[in-house]
């Protein structure tokens, strides 16, 4: 049985086990027996962060596993990224694989020995 928070307004926080079937229901206090309410307790540093960079995790954590799409503004600004920058589009720590005319493999990186599968 999972442990959940609740909170008395005369006592403060406690915690006590229950089924998840009542995880929405209060719990009576152990001290002085009232009803008390169900909270989720946030741990300081996510408490304390600032609001900006919370909703960025958020955001990030949210679309974490979301597919990227490919649209015309997402291949126009790919686009302008490896003619800017240099690196062909390619990700950080890829390497570029091209094949010579001959259809041979040819890997333009710090380590030409690794061979790709």
């Amino acid at each position: 049985m999972p442990v959940y928070d609740y909170k008395c307004r005369e006592h403060g926080l406690f915690n006590t086990l229950a089924t998840m079937e009542d995880a929405a229901k209060p719990a009576e206090c152990p001290t002085c027996k009232v009803l008390s309410p169900r909270v989720i307790v946030l741990p300081p540093e996510i408490a304390a962060m600032d609001p900006t960079k919370r909703k960025a995790q958020e955001r990030n954590e949210r679309s974490r596993y979301e597919p990227v799409f490919s649209t015309a503004d997402r291949r126009a600004h790919d686009a302008e990224h490896s003619r800017s920058c240099g690196c062909g589009g390619a990700k950080p720590g890829k390497s570029m694989l091209f094949y010579t005319a001959d259809g041979k493999k040819m890997f333009p990186s710090m380590r030409p020995w690794m061979i790709s599968h």
